[in-house]
């Protein structure tokens, strides 16, 4: 009994503390809720994530045809109408022009257009034989791509093979395979551009130094 009486204040402080500390705690002082003395268990929060499905939003990239498996996207300048018509015109992709007829009309852009940058930056640019040195590099070029463009063909198409050429449109309608993505198309392909090719080295030889024309400046 003694022991309890003497160890009564010291239990009564302990407690005038805790009162004192729930006071300077809880937020309407002494008077308000009282905080727990005793830890208690803290129950675990759970909550579900709820999906909400929504419209497609638009992007301005996307993969060719829907499908990511092409490897090709379409952005606002590939699949512009602008860029398409331009594209489609092109020789390459014109499928209703026969691959000979393609491959002289490439040869004769490239042919015509080699022929300067050979004579005005060649080593005889400063010398009275610069348009026959250009003109000759310039078909020495045209036979490279040429032999190139055999060998491409040789090694990629076999004959009697049908064409490898895409048989859908971007819209996805379907069409006839291109005749170009064929060894034979192929070879015509390249046999016309080197005819085109050296027809725009002379072409181009004619008109900068037989007719010697005034817009040229030598």
């Amino acid at each position: 009994m003694a022991t309890s009486v003497a160890s009564t204040p010291a239990i009564v402080g302990q407690f005038k503390g805790r009162i004192a500390t729930r006071g300077l705690l809880a937020p309407k002082g002494i008077s308000g809720i009282p905080l727990r003395v005793l830890p208690s268990r803290r129950t675990s929060t759970t909550f579900t994530v709820r999906a909400v499905q929504t419209d497609k939003p638009y992007q301005v990239i996307e993969p060719l045809n829907g499908d990511p498996f092409i490897g090709s996207l379409e952005t606002p300048i590939t699949s512009s109408p602008l860029i398409a018509w331009y594209l489609s015109n092109l020789p390459a992709y014109r499928t209703a022009v026969s691959p000979l007829l393609r491959g002289i009309e490439v040869g004769l852009a490239h042919g015509y257009l080699l022929v300067g940058p050979f004579v005005k930056t060649g080593p005889l640019r400063n010398t009275i034989y610069a348009g026959s040195a250009g003109s000759l590099a310039a078909g020495g070029l045209v036979v490279i791509l040429s032999i190139c463009l055999t060998m491409y063909g040789v090694a990629s198409f076999n004959d009697g093979e049908p064409s490898t050429g895409p048989t859908l449109t971007l819209t996805g309608r379907k069409k006839e395979a291109d005749k170009l993505f064929t060894a034979d198309g192929w070879a015509a392909f390249s046999g016309g551009f080197f005819f085109g090719g050296i027809s725009g080295v002379i072409w181009a030889y004619f008109l900068l130094y037989v007719l010697d024309l005034p817009y040229y400046i030598k």
